[in-house]
């Protein structure tokens, strides 16, 4: 059975659901007993109408728990409804459960556990495993946003740039246990992109497609980081990094700069030098200071020190940085690396063995720590 085609079907079922009158938690959990029952029954008897057949047994599944119910009068009044099987509707509902599960009123967390697991498809207990949490846990973390959004109608227009973030936060869990998340945020924001003509979207799918395209240069054979300067560009994805950028040109050709936007046209700009030597950094500092323009955020700040540092020497990178936060996430350590690029092993020493001490994963804290090694070497 293809499973990716299976769980591509899930929102517009779901959606269908909630449209004849099931509220968000009860049609969820229908849905889910019908996909359980779609993986013992498809393979010796595939129906000719795949979305269909899960509508028809959704709902049943959602009937036979409404009878049951205390509030009976009102779910009668739905069961008095129910259509006659037939072909699966030809509208779309897709969109509207994106913007149901990154509805404002979830937690981060939340809505990115309630889309992993209504509009991906996939089950609690495999959206436990790529989080690295008890499925008890997140049993409970969904059950809870699923009750939020459950007196939601789907009668007002959602909101793209939420829906967008959601499906960052997906991309950037990157991937552990047996779901790749950063892939499948890759799937979502292409259904999302099919279903909506909006160019942040294309600009995430591009930004995406462009990270993704260095995952198998970002670490060595003993699972350490490698840095962008120092990856392989050999076993970068091509194909991926064409596509992306060939959906950025088409984004940015339509003159709506947004944030996801610039962010891929810094890294396509990183994927198209053949070298670390011969990237563009004056025109990355360029997007930098639109991104600034667009968020004013404090971390893009700090990347564009980053970029500064490149373009213009370390010590110009250093007055880039002189104004932020230091207790910004990666502070210590962009200021260790520009240090150390303009001269003061000492000083770069001490900074990255403080960025070690405040990583927030084991790969990061690792790499870190070497490089204070390294430097603590040298000065010994």
């Amino acid at each position: 059975m293809d499973e990716a085609r299976l769980r591509s079907l899930t929102p517009g079922v779901l959606a269908v659901l909630v449209r004849r009158g099931a509220d968000f938690a009860a049609a969820e959990d229908a849905v889910q007993d019908a996909l359980v029952e779609a993986v013992r029954a498809w393979p010796a008897d595939p129906p000719r109408d795949p979305k269909g057949w899960l509508i028809t047994v959704a709902w049943r599944k959602f009937l036979d728990a409404a009878r049951s119910d205390t509030a009976r009068r009102r779910r009668e009044e739905i069961v008095d409804q129910e259509p006659a099987p037939g072909p699966a509707p030809a509208a779309d509902d897709t969109l509207q459960v994106y913007f149901l599960c990154a509805h404002p009123s979830l937690t981060p967390s939340s809505a990115v556990a309630l889309t992993l697991r209504a509009v991906g498809g996939l089950t609690t207990r495999q959206i436990a495993q790529a989080y690295l949490v008890p499925e008890a846990t997140m049993a409970q973390r969904i059950s809870r946003a699923k009750r939020t959004v459950s007196g939601v109608r789907f009668d007002k227009p959602g909101d793209v740039a939420t829906v967008l973030r959601v499906l960052y936060l997906v991309f950037n869990e990157g991937y552990s246990g047996d779901v790749d998340l950063a892939a499948e945020a890759i799937r979502l924001t292409r259904r999302l992109a099919a279903a909506v003509d909006h160019p942040e979207v294309s600009g995430l799918l591009a930004l995406m497609l462009l990270h993704h395209a260095r995952r198998a240069a970002r670490t060595a054979p003993d699972g350490s980081l490698v840095p962008l300067a120092e990856q392989d560009r050999g076993r970068w994805d091509t194909a991926s990094i064409a596509e992306g950028v060939e959906i950025l040109q088409s984004a940015l050709a339509r003159d709506r700069l947004g944030e996801f936007q610039a962010e891929a046209a810094v890294a396509a700009l990183h994927a198209d030098a053949p070298t670390a030597e011969e990237t563009d950094w004056v025109q990355i500092v360029e997007w930098y200071d639109e991104l600034v323009r667009l968020t004013g955020s404090p971390v893009v700040r700090l990347n564009r020190a980053v970029a500064v540092g490149e373009a213009d020497g370390p010590r110009a990178g250093l007055a880039a940085l002189a104004d932020l936060d230091t207790a910004l996430p990666r502070h210590a350590a962009v200021a260790a690396y520009l240090h150390e690029r303009a001269g003061d092993l000492a000083t770069a020493q001490r900074l990255y063995a403080e960025a070690a001490h405040k990583a927030s994963n084991l790969a990061e804290r690792d790499h870190l720590t070497r490089r204070a090694a390294r430097l603590n070497a040298q000065l010994a």
